[in-house]
Parts: C-alpha cells; sequence; structure tokens
C-alpha cells in the first residue's frame, strides 16, 4: 500500500532532505523532495491531478514559511494533510499550524518511529477528507438534477415541516408538495428522511429562520 502514497517533504537543508527521504523511502514510500514551498507549489500546480498523500515540511524556511505554506494548500488542496518539523518550536506556531489542520509538529531530531506513525496519521486523514470531498461532490452532483421548485422543497422537508406547512408556504397544493418531496427523494437518491436530512447538512442547504418559522407557524391557524 505504501506505495501508492506519495510524500512530499520540504526543507532548506539538504542534509535535513536527505534523512527524511531515507527513512521514508525505506519504508517503501515514494517521496519527492523540495527546498522550498514556492518549488512545492510550483509543482502541485504543475501536475495538476497528480496527487500526493501527505506533506511533510519544515516550519521556518527562506520565502514562504511552514504557515504560509499550510494557508496556500487550504486554496489549493484542502484534503492535503501537513506534518511540520522545526528545530525552533514554540507555542505560538504550534498553535497556529495545528489550529489550521496540521496533524503533528515534530521538534529536530526527528525520530523514526515518530515520524512514520505521523506519516500514517498524516495519510489516514488525507483519505478521508479526500472521500467525504467526493461524497460531497457527489451530493452536489444530484442536486443540481432538481428543479427550482423542488431545491426550494429540498430545505423545508430537510427542516422537518410537514407537507401541509410547505404547501401553504410555497402555495402549493399539498397533493404537489408530496409529487415534489418524492422527486427530491429519488433524484438526490435518499433511501429515508433522516438520509436527506444528512445530505442537506453536507451540503448547506436549509431554510432561512423567517421562512422556517413562518411555515412552522402555519399549521396553528
Amino acid at each position: 500500500m505504501n506505495e501508492k502514497n506519495r510524500i512530499a517533504i520540504i526543507d532548506d537543508d539538504p542534509s535535513i532532505r536527505r534523512s527524511l527521504m531515507r527513512v521514508l523511502s525505506n519504508a517503501g514510500y515514494d517521496v519527492v523532495a523540495f527546498a522550498n514551498a514556492g518549488d512545492f507549489l510550483t509543482a502541485i500546480d504543475a501536475v495538476g491531478s497528480e496527487r500526493f498523500s501527505c506533506v511533510v515540511s519544515d516550519l521556518r524556511m527562506p520565502g514562504a514559511d511552514g504557515l504560509e505554506l499550510q494557508q496556500a494548500l487550504r486554496a489549493r488542496l484542502p484534503d492535503l494533510s501537513v506534518v511540520f518539523i522545526t528545530g525552533h518550536g514554540n507555542v505560538p506556531a504550534t498553535a497556529s499550524a495545528m489550529k489550521a489542520g496540521a496533524v503533528d509538529f515534530l521538534e529536530k531530531p526527528v525520530r523514526r518511529r515518530a515520524l512514520l506513525e505521523a506519516v500514517n496519521r498524516a495519510i489516514a486523514r488525507t483519505q478521508q477528507l479526500s472521500a467525504a470531498s467526493t461524497e460531497t461532490d457527489e451530493l452536489r452532483i444530484r442536486y443540481k438534477r432538481l428543479s427550482p421548485r423542488e431545491s426550494e422543497v429540498l430545505p423545508l422537508v430537510a427542516a422537518g415541516l410537514l407537507n401541509k406547512q410547505i404547501a401553504a408556504e410555497l402555495g402549493a397544493a399539498e397533493k404537489t408538495i408530496k409529487q415534489h418531496r418524492g422527486r427530491v427523494m429519488l433524484k438526490m437518491e435518499a433511501e429515508s428522511l433522516a438520509e436527506l436530512v444528512l445530505m442537506a447538512e453536507r451540503l448547506g442547504v436549509r431554510p432561512s429562520n423567517k421562512d422556517f418559522n413562518r411555515a412552522k407557524g402555519r399549521l396553528n391557524h
């Protein structure tokens, strides 16, 4: 499995790069090293679809430092996990890196076992985020299949409103809303209301508080 995982090492110290490459290559990983963050960002912009499983990066480097690299990656490859190594660790930098999603923060000299464990965690996190991102992309494709009216019905159904409440809010017959509801379930490939609710949450589709309260209140009149 490891040979399918490509690890990027970014460090301006040649001896550190060689040491990290040796450890990870001996563990079976496909390793590519870069002397600075700019070279790595240029590489991922050039290869396009080629994927890295994780990044092992120095925190302090000439040019863009590790935190700036991390910020750039969030815009380009938000699923890609980062492990930071440094000989100048400090609490504020660690907090910033971890808050931004770094998997680990290792101090030099890096122990072999600690490095491999951190890389394994980073790879697992990248895979989890990538899978979740793919699932969300598929949900967006399904959502685009909905008609404009079905797109109005979905958030109200997911919010738990009854057909007659939705009908009153949208100015439609209850029977028509029932039909729209069925088509929403079909197009979204939801097997239950609970699953549809989760889909809506993943997509960030929800009615405004004003619309929800108004529709809910209609049942009492």
